[in-house]
């Protein structure tokens, strides 16, 4: 089928919900037509805002002949359950993170949607960032020489998540790795390969007992290692993140989780300093020393090295977390529509990501909870 409109029903009316409809919504050639909501309250306030006549039941939105594609909006219990009869239904399906609770429930999703050449994918809109492809490219040319370590912390706030919050019941969310983490491990594995976890802790609050802080080592397939640390403990004001990859001569630091800056350090010679001022443009070159003759040989992993200066390199574009966040929310529905209107459209995301990145949480969790 050509899609010229894409008819959009959406299940869930929180506020992230709307937050994405709206950016989802401004990608040529799509239309919200129905809205299902367990708060009605909020799912009002939605149809008001998108001019919706009135909030259907979850039936009738997905038994709509009107409806090609579903976005699910609800918390991570009921994204299975919501995506299997939306495939049943014969809709597409575009799913927040994480698509399922399980590996199993994610195989049988992929499953039936590939048997009615369906979508269903998890909103995993990480790869989209122009950074994302950047530290790609970086990796993969070697300029400086292979990666060898990463690390995320993602120091969160829990300030609007009060004790009786679904994020805090594993039952409802699947735990912090599931809920949370599943957007990076599928961001490292589109920069160093699909990874193994190998080994995982998790910390719990005295007295209420929930799980408020969690960790893992995940080695990729390029013998990278990774160590991923999400705790859900600071107030808003403090909510913060870093992403650090160490390679053979120098490191690179991305902040923010939905990463729009850069720092660069590193020991480098005259055509390597080009290839990174040609990666990461605009950016600000400081050079803290420089070598000649018999000072340029060096040495590291029995390698002999030719090195000209240690630069301290700052891509700070004048673009904002907000802003980038919009930027891809918009490229990941472009690309999924454009799939549905040409099969032969290659995309950064796949149903495989969102089964992949589940995989990867559920091993974690495991492995936390025996440590």
């Amino acid at each position: 089928m050509r899609y010229e409109t894409v008819r959009i029903g959406a299940i869930g009316a929180g506020g992230f919900g709307l937050f994405a409809l709206q950016q989802f919504l401004q990608v040529p050639g799509t239309q919200l037509v129905g809205i299902a909501g367990t708060h009605r309250e909020a799912a009002l306030a939605m149809a008001k805002r998108f001019g919706v006549a009135d909030v259907m039941s979850e039936e009738a939105l997905l038994t709509d002949p009107g409806v090609d594609l579903v976005y699910i909006a609800t918390p991570p219990f009921l994204h299975f359950s919501q995506a299997r009869a939306a495939l049943e239904a014969g809709k597409h399906v575009i799913c927040e993170k994480p698509l399922s609770m399980t590996i199993a429930e994610a195989d049988e999703l992929l499953a039936l949607a590939k048997s009615r050449d369906l979508l269903c994918i998890a909103n995993l809109m990480q790869r989209y960032n122009p950074l994302s492809d950047v530290i790609t490219r970086l990796v993969e040319s070697r300029v400086l020489g292979a990666c060898l370590y990463g690390r995320l912390e993602n120091f969160a706030s829990d300030e609007g998540l009060g004790p009786n919050h679904w994020f805090w019941d594993r039952g409802k969310s699947g735990g912090i790795f599931v809920e949370h983490g599943v957007h990076f491990f599928d961001l490292f594995a589109g920069w160093l390969g699909q990874g193994e976890v190998v080994a995982a802790q998790r910390s719990l609050r005295p007295v209420s007992g929930i799980e408020e802080m969690v960790q893992c080592t995940v080695r990729h397939a390029t013998g990278a290692l990774v160590h991923f640390h999400h705790s859900f403990t600071q107030p808003s004001r403090l909510d913060r993140q870093e992403f650090r990859l160490l390679f053979e001569r120098g490191d690179v630091t991305l902040e923010e989780w939905v990463p729009v800056r850069a720092r660069i350090r590193a020991v480098v010679n005259e055509e390597q300093t080009r290839t990174l001022m040609e990666m990461f443009p605009g950016s600000r070159l400081d050079v803290l020393r420089t070598w000649g003759g018999s000072e340029r040989s060096a040495r590291s992993r029995f390698q002999e090295l030719d090195l000209f200066q240690q630069i301290d390199l700052h891509h700070h574009p004048e673009e904002d977390k907000m802003r980038r966040y919009c930027e891809l929310l918009r490229s990941l529905f472009a690309d999924q529509l454009a799939w549905l209107r040409d099969r032969s459209h290659l995309r950064k995301i796949t149903e495989q990501n969102g089964r992949d990145s589940v995989a990867m949480a559920t091993a974690a969790t495991a492995l936390a909870e025996m440590a």
